[in-house]
């Protein structure tokens, strides 16, 4: 399958001069869809992994189906406000600023080895927070995915020591 063909690029997007690659156009195509989910669990296959965390909000629809393929707990690394409960959180930072993702504490006990999953992988600043607060739990990350990497943004500085791991890369174009 080719996957550049699945997703949709969008040119200008959210601002002038940037090409936006849309992961959305995946989840209309159900063989798109299928390759992703059966390419996560090809790689993964021999991993010890022992829940997955998926970051908001497409994370959460390749995560969910490779935890619930794979048997895996399934934890969601949300925006700041959105969970109830005790959370630990993390900031990061953006092209304009900061932001902060949360994860229930109860969610992310001790002695464990989380995969983390978002759709794709720029700077690696939001997998990076989400990393800090799975060692800060006390647990290991087994891994990063994403389905689209942005290699020219330095993302392996960041997070290279997790080896991540995508589908297609983009140069910059």
């Amino acid at each position: 399958m080719d996957l550049d063909k699945a997703i949709r690029k969008v040119k200008d997007f959210p601002k002038p001069g940037i090409l936006f690659y849309d992961v959305t156009s995946i989840f209309t195509d159900p063989i798109a869809f299928r390759f992703v989910i059966n390419r996560m669990l090809e790689f993964y296959l021999k991993e010890k992994i022992d829940g997955v965390i998926a970051i908001e909000s497409r994370g959460f629809l390749i995560g969910s189906c490779f935890a619930l393929e794979r048997k895996l707990p399934l934890v969601l690394a949300r925006k700041k406000g959105k969970l109830p409960g005790k959370t630990i959180q993390e900031s990061y930072s953006l092209e304009y600023g900061t932001a902060v993702l949360e994860i229930h504490c109860a969610d992310l006990p001790a002695d464990k080895r989380w995969l983390i999953i978002d759709d794709l992988i720029a700077t690696g600043g939001t997998l990076e927070a989400v990393a800090k607060m799975v060692e800060r739990q006390g647990s290991r990350v087994a891994g990063i995915f994403g389905i689209i990497g942005l290699p020219f943004l330095k993302y392996k500085e960041k997070i290279g020591k997790y080896n991540p791991h995508t589908l297609i890369d983009y140069d910059g174009e």
